[in-house]
């Protein structure tokens, strides 16, 4: 049953095609081509990702690459196999988005974080940068947020109170960053 109800929620939001990338619409009367075939089980993979169907997000992001590869697959993919436990392949993943497009962001914080899971905190610093400085980013409060963590974990908590105030200024109600905040200001424990 629940594969049926997957199923059928992947075939509404395949559907329902809404706010979907200019560069992922083929020309009026134009038949889909590879990229928009392989963007469109993308969006049917990240839908199952959101309802924790990892494995089976995992399954599309592959075929979406089979058919395109692209930076947004390659991260995407990364992101399922963190959820699944194989932050190695998560990393290795990410790796192979950026030179797709070195100007999206979300592999480099994404190595970061997974570097973080990993303990390797000094590690993660030089990808959260590049995730700051990257050209194409939609929540670049998130490396700040990141950095942060390990500068609070490295005690280092001036500087952390300005990674998590620089998170905020990127979006203000950014919940994580207020709490690294709070938990500064009261010389709490290390998030």
């Amino acid at each position: 049953m629940k594969r049926l109800v997957i199923a059928f929620i992947v075939l509404i939001v395949a559907a329902a095609d809404a706010g979907s990338p200019a560069w992922a619409e083929p020309p009026e009367g134009a038949a889909a081509g590879p990229l928009e075939k392989a963007v469109a089980l993308w969006r049917q993979a990240y839908a199952l990702h959101l309802m924790g169907a990892y494995e089976d997000a995992v399954d599309l992001y592959e075929r979406s690459i089979e058919i395109q590869p692209t930076a947004e697959a390659h991260t995407f993919l990364g992101w399922s196999f963190s959820h699944i436990g194989r932050t190695e392949a998560a990393i290795a993943e990410c790796k192979k988005a950026i030179p797709l497009d070195p100007d999206f962001g979300n592999p480099y914080n994404d190595i970061g974080v997974y570097l973080i899971d990993l303990g390797r905190l000094d590690e993660a610093i030089p990808w959260l940068e590049k995730a700051m400085g990257a050209k194409r980013y939609c929540c670049y409060e998130f490396p700040h947020y990141n950095l942060g963590r390990i500068l609070l974990a490295k005690e280092r908590l001036e500087d952390a109170e300005r990674a998590f105030e620089r998170a905020l200024d990127y979006a203000p109600g950014y919940t994580p960053a207020m709490i690294g905040l709070e938990y500064i200001r009261r010389q709490g424990v290390p998030l």
